[in-house]
């Protein structure tokens, strides 16, 4: 892993771009060039110690506990995520939607609904994780980590960051906050991936987040596909299917999945997103809310963006 001292430099043009100023932010640029050497120095000679979180609590449909760690730390945070996303990213399935490069949320959506249709008379089976980075395992990901990473160094400042964070006892969870948990949550998901893909051999399957779907034949295939993938999350991976959120129904019928009703011919959004549209509308918004909601084929919520808007600019 590069941790020269240019790289550093790169790492912390990238992290500080569109950032707002904090009062942390600027204690750390006026002594700019002390900190970014004492990082050097602290992952050349492997003296890199994790300092403490921050933490905050928001409120999306559930409330959610966000760590975030020093500037220093997020700093070394890019250079592992970029130097892990180069390794790591080629060995992952095509249908993983999250945190990479050229896919995301709306794409997923769409790859969904493709699914359906191409499988509309199959069953699907919907269903995530119950608390997933509260539970990760930090034994099972550092070893699928060593997989791939043989620099010593490289794993070292892993090994930190990994165990810099846990919930209610050592060796497990990480911080959502951190950049480095999207290329973990890859990183750990991916051995699900595969054995879906290669051993489950489903019609079809995505995932996003800890989010995932397995399409099937009939509802009796589909329930046998439950059955084994459960099985491997819970004793290969250590952690637990959310029961409340796993059901098996016929594609033509539809799916509540990443916040929208999708079906074969169609998909709209679900009331708590149209909720949040109209809740932080603005003009520096209104146009990614507007490609959204025309992206699902929602005509009366894209008029109603559009008279929301005459009324903020004043027509």
């Amino acid at each position: 892993m590069d941790v020269s001292l240019s790289q550093i430099w790169l790492s912390w043009q990238a992290f500080q771009r569109g950032k707002k100023r904090t009062t942390e932010m600027d204690i750390f640029t006026y002594n700019l060039e002390e900190n970014l050497s004492q990082v050097h120095h602290d992952l050349v000679t492997g003296t890199y110690k994790h300092g403490l979180y921050r933490t905050f609590q928001v409120t999306d449909k559930k409330k959610r506990t966000i760590s975030v760690a020093p500037i220093l730390d997020r700093i070394v945070h890019r250079l592992v995520n970029e130097y892990l996303t180069a390794l790591f990213d080629k060995s992952f399935i095509y249908d993983v939607w999250s945190c990479r490069k050229g896919k995301g949320l709306l794409r997923a959506i769409e790859r969904t609904q493709y699914l359906l249709g191409k499988y509309r008379y199959g069953y699907v089976w919907r269903s995530d994780i119950t608390k997933f980075f509260d539970t990760v395992d930090h034994k099972i990901l550092k070893n699928t980590v060593r997989r791939k990473v043989f620099d010593r160094g490289a794993l070292k400042i892993i090994d930190r960051i990994v165990d810099s964070y846990y919930v209610k006892e050592k060796g497990t969870g990480m911080p959502i906050g951190n950049l480095t948990s999207q290329i973990f949550a890859n990183i750990y998901l991916n051995e699900l991936d595969r054995f879906v893909e290669h051993t489950v051999k489903p019609l079809g399957y995505l995932r996003y987040g800890d989010d995932f779907l397995v399409v099937a034949e009939n509802s009796q295939i589909a329930k046998e596909y439950e059955i084994l993938i459960t099985f491997f999350i819970n004793n290969i991976l250590k952690l637990t299917i959310n029961n409340k959120n796993s059901l098996i129904i016929p594609v033509a019928s539809g799916l509540h999945f990443l916040g929208c009703d999708i079906y074969p011919n169609m998909r709209r959004l679900q009331k708590r997103l149209r909720k949040r549209i109209l809740t932080y509308l603005n003009l520096e918004n209104s146009g990614s809310y507007r490609g959204l909601v025309t992206k699902h084929n929602d005509t009366s919520m894209k008029n109603l963006i559009d008279w929301m808007l005459v009324e903020k600019v004043g027509y």
